[in-house]
């Protein structure tokens, strides 16, 4: 299994913010969009679900979550902060539901507390 689907499947049980731990509640995968995914890719209705399931488990990480890692991630590559933070902030920007714009002060702030 891809170390991402692992992660995701991770943080969609069990989400740690800055304030406290919560945990976040699996549901179901759509049935339509199962069928969907079924009849467009040749998969299996069980591995459309989990597909499906995967997606949402990556996408339920919280905003403060995503922000410290992308930022660890980026550091690793050797990038500076004031690039990071344009990058993270673009990225944040563009997520399927979009986080709220966070300033670099504010990203500062959730990466260093």
């Amino acid at each position: 299994m891809p170390k991402w689907r692992q992660s995701a499947r991770f943080r969609a049980r069990t989400c740690r913010t800055a304030w406290s731990a919560s945990t976040v509640v699996l549901v179901p995968a759509d049935p339509e969009l199962v069928a969907h995914l079924v009849g467009s890719t040749g998969l299996t209705p069980a591995e459309a679900a989990r597909v499906v399931e995967d997606v949402v488990a990556f996408y339920a990480e919280p905003v403060e979550e995503l922000v410290r890692r992308r930022h660890a991630h980026l550091k690793t590559y050797g990038a500076r902060n004031p690039e990071i933070f344009a990058r993270i902030a673009t990225e944040l920007a563009d997520r399927v539901v979009a986080a709220p714009p966070l300033t670099e002060r504010q990203l500062r702030r959730i990466i260093y507390g």
